[in-house]
């Protein structure tokens, strides 16, 4: 469905009543109930079938049901006894105080969209959005409430600035969705996921394995030398070895070595990579934001000049 720009929605702009930056703990309540019309319209009616059995729309979410059950350690999330997988769902992620829990929900929801319905689109009867148009106006609500979180790569992210995730982070993604990234893919998803929980230490970690496992992904396919066990700075050597960066061009990056060399490795050497000894080790979340923008921008640039590279 498509987003309209209503009067009081520009009255709020013109009033500087939007908020400058995002927010992570908190779903508001007219996102949550602007959510659920997109799953209805994603999905379909949830009434039972005529034709007697379930409608599949009842089925999919007697599935998502399942699942938040089971990782949740409980029975039910729904209030009444005879709600089916759609109602104790929807309530869930219209009611539930702990807004992880409602992404938790959300992402599963989203993440059948993106794969079942996209699929068996025709099983799906009365469907009004196809896949895209909902992850679209999903994303589109985020930012409207300006609730830093997107939908990408089949899970939700935390975002920080519009822009880098716009022309960096997404760009990245894009070249690892390519099967032969598929390990450095799950490590930077990883390292996503963690930024997202505020697992810090755990993030910069996944941060480093993400760079270090496409610059062996690009080694492999192009049949450079490299030993298995080799971390970010042997890579590195075979990369300037091989050329990747053009030599037209190396006297113009003198400093990108430097900048390769000593950005994500030794950012996580002096957070993550040792035992913090006696004292423990906080990692400020700006400190962790620029370190994912860093992974995120550098494999980038790898995978680009691995494109370009004749």
């Amino acid at each position: 469905m498509p987003i309209f720009d209503l009067f009081s929605k520009r009255q709020k702009r013109l009033r500087g009543d939007t908020p400058d930056v995002y927010v992570y703990d908190e779903i508001p309540q007219q996102l949550r109930v602007q959510i659920v019309h997109i799953l209805r319209d994603a999905f379909g009616p949830p009434e039972y079938s005529q034709y007697g059995g379930k409608n599949p729309v009842i089925a999919a979410f007697d599935e998502i049901h399942g699942i938040l059950c089971r990782e949740y350690g409980v029975f039910s999330l729904a209030k009444k006894r005879d709600d089916d997988g759609w109602d104790a769902v929807t309530d869930f992620i219209l009611s539930d105080e702990n807004p992880e829990r409602v992404l938790d929900a959300l992402e599963l929801c989203i993440k059948y969209v993106d794969k079942l319905v996209r699929g068996d689109s025709y099983k799906f009867n009365g469907v009004r959005q196809n896949a895209d148009e909902a992850i679209t106006e999903l994303n589109r609500r985020f930012l409207e409430h300006s609730v830093g979180f997107q939908y990408e790569s089949e899970n939700i992210l935390r975002i920080d600035s519009q822009v880098i995730h716009a022309e960096v982070v997404r760009p990245a993604l894009a070249f690892l969705a390519d099967s032969s990234f598929k390990g450095p893919n799950e490590e930077f998803l990883k390292a996503h996921e963690h930024y997202r929980a505020g697992r810090t230490k755990e993030c910069i970690a996944e941060c480093l394995k993400a760079f270090e496992s496409t610059m062996k992904t690009i080694c492999g396919r192009r049949k450079w030398t490299y030993k298995p066990t080799d971390t970010a700075k042997p890579l590195i050597d075979v990369l300037f070895a091989q050329k990747l960066i053009p030599e037209y061009l190396q006297s113009e990056f003198g400093a990108l070595r430097t900048i390769l060399e000593s950005g994500i490795p030794t950012l996580r050497n002096k957070t993550s990579g040792h035992g913090q000894g006696p004292a423990l080790v906080n990692v400020p979340s700006y400190f962790v934001s620029y370190v994912l923008h860093l992974t995120a921008s550098t494999i980038l640039f790898l995978c680009e000049a691995d494109k370009n590279l004749k």
